[in-house]
Parts: structure tokens; C-alpha cells; sequence
């Protein structure tokens, strides 16, 4: 009747039970409150770092509960006053899960009280839901009516108080987070003994930890509503963040960076119908698909504006809903993400404010400001004088601490950890120099964070790290580096000097890895807004290669940057030549006709408007005698975007003067029949 929850789809310290209907059949009703009861006790395997006796005592009761359950078991009669029972049940399990829930530890820690506080009333719950089951009416032995009298008294009589132990740790936390805020750094021994208590004992434990707290960080910001929440949140994740950092020396296996090991943890999407994956009102791929009560599921915003036009009923089956209620379809999600990842498709990311990073700016709190400032101190010590182990797992640590957060980059940039850095670019060791560049990767992405890398000669470095990284991550992070330094004026203009740096993207471009491809592909894009790198990407014999992957490649995103580059070279006349004498123009009019990206789209009308502008009249003649071109250019007056539409209607004027111009020869096929031209200028 209610599927056992695995956390992952609630928000913690949030209890969403939901009440038996009324007309449940009393067997059915029975037998879920007892599997319900055995999922309960399952939790005892499970490991506690709050709330061990309140855990204990519960399980205890639960326990004598189902006995009682397991003697009624073949009775019928009055089983429906056991609902409220079960509304409890479902409680008493929200609650074990977060408890036990991994990377919660330390902000349960910090709500122990509250949960010591819903443990005392939901087994208060447990006597209520006893007290109105009516003993004297149902058949049933006089040991099971001793139990449940026994229980009744017990619970009542029970006193859930906050574990002496938590409580320790709580003020011990506190007082660590004040020598935060004070600049004072805290004792190993105390933080280690938190851990402890915890139960966090490696790298990757800290790392959930930090995940975890992120994430409410988010939600609580988009939320807005408790300020005193957040900064706790954010204190919190800079404790952790520390003791991530500088308590554990090594990272274990569960580390995708630090030694080159991914973990492959894909799921087979082989059989899924695409169709699936896409809302049945929209049409498009879901971004934030919600399942109503009928069953079926719709992106969120679809299904709202189907509701605002006062609709109440679910779009597939006509059925009149009995509530509502939107509920998040993580798995589906997690499909529709992964599926968009694997086939180069462009995920339309929901416009919650928690998915904006710039609520990173700053610490959140004056103890997790502090936090980093110590951390960044430590991470340069570590980089200067450590072993070459160590100077490995301060690159890393940096990698990740500047991966979403603005205000750990600003105080890397400030504290000068990146002269260091680029130091270990130069490294023989294979991992610290993927790490290095990784972390100058996220660096560069600060507005000063670019000027120190050029000031200190880093362009040479990087570059030498493109053309001859010890692995192909290094090269690919190397690429994207070179393309957020090119957002510099001054930058796109150095980079473009460097005889290796252009010809090394383009070499990266060959490369079979599409995150690769990808990086290099954008980069170049990103240095032809300098004029003078024009000829320089030309010279590098990129046309050929491009068009090649235009027809072998199936990702939408790699086309699209294809097209992007493409047609900005084709707007100057040597650009034009190049493409023209590969054979360009009926592969760009296939991709017009086939292309499901509006952008590729765009690029493609923009490559055959400049081409036809440079190219003359042996161009637009070629055109015009291909049928399915019009159609295509006039489905982006209405589909395409603003510029599309535009470029798309300057094509077609080309394309009829040329027809009515030479209407007589009998060398032109008409693309329409004379009467349905237009003059759309």
C-alpha cells in the first residue's frame, strides 16, 4: 500500500505520511502496517550517529507492537482503527531514515534535540493509535491484550531526552565554529573527536557530508525564509569542508580524480523508448518531470499552465483528478539526465534560484568565511612544501573546493595559490598535473583569476600541457582553460600569437573522447572573435575536419559547435572558398532539414546566407535546385529563432530574385511553383 522510501525522493527532517483511505480493506490494511513494522526494525543493522537510545527504545516497542499485530493477523473485525497506527509508523520510519541517512550526520547532529523531540511524539502516536483499538471486542488472547496494555503504559512512561553524547558534541562543534569566526585555528584532536562520534572516518564519508550540505545550502537559499538556518548550513560545510582537507591524508577509492579512476556508474538505457522520456503535452524532453495522482507524468511547467487554464483533469486520460499534488520523479529525471549526457543533447536546467552558483559569492557565514581562509593557507603550505604526494591531494583538494562555489575561487585567487599551480603543470606525475590544470580550469573562471595566470606566464604552460599533457584529461581541461582565458580581449589576442595553441585544439578535435572534441571546439570558437585569428584557424585545416564530423557525428552538441565555427569562418570570402570547395552545401542543407537543435538550425541558415552573399551567383544556382531547401528556410520564419527567421528570410528573397532573374533558362528548376512565391521584404 505505501512503497518502502529509500530517502532519496524526501526532504530530510520532513515527515510526508499519508493516512490510510477509508475504504482500504481491513486484511490489506493489517498486512501493510506489519510489513511496515518489519521494515521499521530493519533500521537496528543500520548505523545510528544521533539518537542511539531514542533508536533503541523505539525498535523496542515496535517490536512487542508486532506481536500484537502477528496475533490479530486472521482477525477482521474493527482493523480500521489501527489507521491511525500506521500514520505513525510511517513517521517512525521518516525519522530512522534520517537518522541513518549517509552525508546527513553532521546536520542531524546539529538537530538532535528536534529529532530527540519527534521521537518522544511519535511513540507518543504509538499509545494513541493502541488506545482506540477496541480490545474488548476483538478475539484475541488475554497475554495479547496484557502486551498491548503494557505497551501503552511503557510509551507513556518512556522519556525521550537528547543523548548525553550528542549534546557534548554539539557544544564541541560550536566551539570549533567559533575559533572559525575568530581566526583561530581548532585542535585536531577536537575535530577528530566529532568525527568520531560521527562515524566519519574517511575522505569519501566528508565528502557526502559536504554533497549533502550543498544541496540544503541550495534549497534553503531558493527557499529564503530562514537566514539563521543557512548560516548554520554554511558554517557547517565549512567545518567539513576543513576537515575534508586537512584531517584525512589520503582519498580513498571513492575518488574519481585523484588517481584516475572513474567509477563507471552508468545505467543501461539500451531499450528505452525516447518517447518515454518526453511530456506528453509538450512534446519535448522533460526537464522537471512530476506525476500526477492518475499516475502519469508531465514536465512541471507544462502541466501547471494546463492547470492555470483551469483544466483539473490529467491531459492523457481525461480522468478528474483527486488532488493536485505534483511529485517529483527523481528516477525519471536521473534517466532523462543521464540519456541527454550519453547523446550529446542539451539539458534545459529548471530556473530554480538553487541552480544559480551566484549565491556562492559569498561564505554564507562568518565561520564558514573563516574555515576557507584557513583551508586556503594550509592548501598553499601544502603545495610549497609538502611531498609530491601531498602537493597531489592539495591540487586536487583545490579542484573540488573551486569546482561550483565563487567565493572559494575569489579566496584561492587571493590567498596565491596559483603560481603554484602552475608549477605543477610541469610535473612528471600524471595525476598532479591533471589535477593543477583542473584547478586552474575553475580558477580561470574568475575575473582574476585570469589576469594572475597570464601575469605569471601560465598561457605557455598551458598551452604546453594541450599539445603534450601526460593524459587526454589534462589536454581537455587544458582546452577549456584556453577558451574562458579567451574571454579576454587581450587574452584571445596571446593566445592566437602562440604558434601551438590553435593547432593543438584543432589536433584535440580529432580526438575520439567527445568531452574533447567539445572543449576544443568552443575554444576555437571563442579566439574567432579576435579578427585576426581568422586566417590562423583556416591555416590550420579545421574545415575539412569539421565538415567530416558534421557527417559522422551523431551528438547535437558537437554539430551545433561545428556549425558555430563554421559560420563564422564563412562570413569572410577565404572562409566562403574553403567550405565551398569541400563540397559544403548539400550536407548543410541535409542538417537544416533533419537538425532538432534551433541553434544548429540558426547556424545553418547563417553559413548559407554568408555563403551565398561571398559565394555569388554559382552559389544561390546551386540552391535553388535543391527541392527541400525552401521548406526548411520558410519553417524558420515561424519556428526558427529571431535571427534565423530573419537570415531565413533574406535566403528566400536571394533565391526568388535569382529565379525571376533567370526564369527563361531552362537550366533553373523553380523551387515552388511561381504562384506561391512571395516577397517577404
Amino acid at each position: 500500500m505505501i512503497q518502502k522510501s529509500s530517502g532519496s525522493g524526501r526532504r530530510i527532517l520532513t515527515c510526508p505520511a499519508i493516512h490510510p483511505c477509508d475504504s482500504i480493506s481491513p486484511s490489506t490494511l493489517l498486512n501493510s502496517l506489519i510489513d511496515l513494522g518489519g521494515d521499521i526494525c530493519s533500521y537496528k543493522y543500520k548505523v545510528f550517529s544521533v539518537n542511539k537510545r531514542n533508536a533503541r527504545e523505539t525498535f523496542r516497542q515496535i517490536a512487542n507492537i508486532l506481536l500484537f499485530l502477528q496475533e490479530i493477523r486472521d482477525t477482521t473485525s474493527a482493523i480500521l482503527s489501527l489507521s491511525e497506527l500506521h500514520l505513525t509508523f510511517q513517521k517512525i520510519r521518516c525519522l530512522l531514515e534520517d537518522c541513518t541517512r549517509d552525508g546527513t550526520r553532521a546536520w542531524m547532529l546539529m538537530n538532535s534535540d528536534w529529532a530527540a523531540n519527534q521521537f518522544r511524539i511519535v511513540i507518543r502516536g504509538l499509545a494513541t493509535g493502541l488506545d482506540v483499538f477496541p480490545l474488548s471486542t476483538v478475539d484475541m488472547s488475554n497475554e495479547a491484550k496484557d502486551l498491548v496494555e503494557l505497551i501503552i503504559r511503557q510509551v507513556r512512561k518512556a522519556s525521550f531526552e537528547p543523548d548525553p553524547d550528542d549534546k557534548k558534541a554539539v557544544k564541541d562543534l560550536m566551539r570549533i565554529l567559533n575559533h572559525f569566526e575568530e581566526g583561530i585555528p581548532p585542535d585536531p584532536i577536537e575535530i577528530r573527536r566529532i568525527l568520531d562520534h560521527l562515524g566519519i572516518d574517511k575522505w569519501s564519508s566528508c565528502n557526502k557530508e559536504v554533497k549533502f550540505l550543498d544541496s540544503e545550502i541550495g534549497t534553503e537559499f531558493s527557499n529564503g525564509e530562514n537566514k539563521t538556518k543557512l548560516e548554520l548550513l554554511c558554517s557547517l560545510m565549512g567545518f567539513m569542508s576543513y576537515c575534508r582537507c586537512v584531517i584525512f591524508d589520503t582519498v580513498d577509492f571513492e575518488s574519481q580524480y585523484l588517481n584516475g579512476q572513474c567509477s563507471n556508474t552508468s545505467k543501461d538505457l539500451k531499450g528505452i523508448n525516447v518517447d518515454d522520456l518526453k511530456c506528453p503535452i509538450s512534446l519535448e524532453m522533460m526537464s522537471d518531470p512530476v506525476t500526477l495522482s492518475s499516475g502519469h507524468t508531465y514536465d512541471r511547467c507544462s502541466i501547471l499552465k494546463w492547470f492555470r487554464s483551469g483544466n483539473a483533469t490529467c491531459p492523457k486520460t481525461g480522468e478528474k483528478l483527486t488532488s493536485r499534488e505534483l511529485v517529483p520523479n527523481l528516477v525519471l529525471k536521473g534517466m532523462i539526465q543521464q540519456y541527454c549526457a550519453e547523446n550529446g543533447i542539451p539539458v534545459v536546467v529548471s530556473r530554480g534560484k538553487n541552480r544559480d552558483i551566484s549565491r556562492t559569492v559569498m561564505a554564507g557565514s562568518s565561520a564558514g568565511e573563516g574555515a576557507m581562509k584557513m583551508l586556503a593557507g594550509f592548501l598553499i603550505n601544502k603545495l610549497v612544501n609538502g611531498s609530491g604526494e601531498e602537493m597531489n591531494k592539495a591540487a586536487f583538494e583545490i579542484r573540488v573546493l573551486t569546482k561550483t562555489s565563487i567565493f572559494n575561487r575569489s579566496c584561492l585567487v587571493e590567498s596565491g595559490t596559483i603560481p603554484h599551480l602552475l608549477k605543477l603543470l610541469l610535473s612528471e606525475d600524471s595525476n598532479t598535473q591533471e589535477n593543477s590544470i583542473a584547478a586552474l580550469l575553475n580558477l580561470s573562471k574568475h575575473s582574476k583569476g585570469k589576469c594572475v595566470i597570464v601575469e605569471n606566464e601560465g598561457l605557455d604552460l598551458i598551452v604546453h600541457v594541450l599539445r603534450k599533457g601526460l593524459k587526454i584529461e589534462a589536454q581537455q581541461h587544458a582546452a577549456a582553460t584556453l577558451y574562458y582565458l579567451a574571454s579576454v580581449e587581450e587574452n584571445r589576442v596571446l593566445i592566437g600569437e602562440n604558434p601551438e595553441a590553435i593547432p593543438g585544439l584543432v589536433e584535440l578535435v580529432k580526438n575520439e573522447n567527445h568531452h574533447c572534441k567539445r572543449n576544443a571546439l568552443v575554444a576555437i570558437f571563442g579566439l574567432l572573435v579576435h579578427p585576426e585569428n581568422h586566417w590562423r584557424v583556416l591555416a590550420s585545416g579545421v574545415v575539412p575536419l569539421l565538415l567530416n564530423l558534421l557527417r559522422d557525428s551523431e551528438r547535437e552538441d558537437l554539430v551545433t559547435d561545428s556549425l558555430a565555427i563554421l559560420a563564422t569562418l564563412a562570413e569572410k570570402i577565404d572562409g566562403t572558398v574553403a567550405i565551398l570547395r569541400r563540397g559544403a552545401l548539400q550536407l548543410l542543407v541535409g542538417i537544416l532539414n533533419t537538425s532538432t537543435s534551433r541553434t544548429g538550425k540558426e547556424y545553418c541558415v547563417s553559413m548559407l546566407l554568408a555563403l551565398c552573399v561571398n559565394g555569388g551567383l554559382d552559389v544561390v544556382a546551386r540552391l535553388v535546385k535543391i527541392p527541400s531547401l525552401m521548406g526548411s528556410l520558410y519553417s524558420q520564419l515561424s519556428e526558427g529563432t529571431s535571427r534565423a527567421s530573419k537570415k531565413a528570410s533574406a535566403i528566400i528573397k536571394i533565391l526568388h530574385q535569382f529565379y525571376e532573374n533567370n526564369s527563361s533558362s531552362a537550366s533553373v528548376t523553380p523551387v515552388l511553383p511561381r504562384e506561391q512565391f512571395v516577397h517577404v521584404w
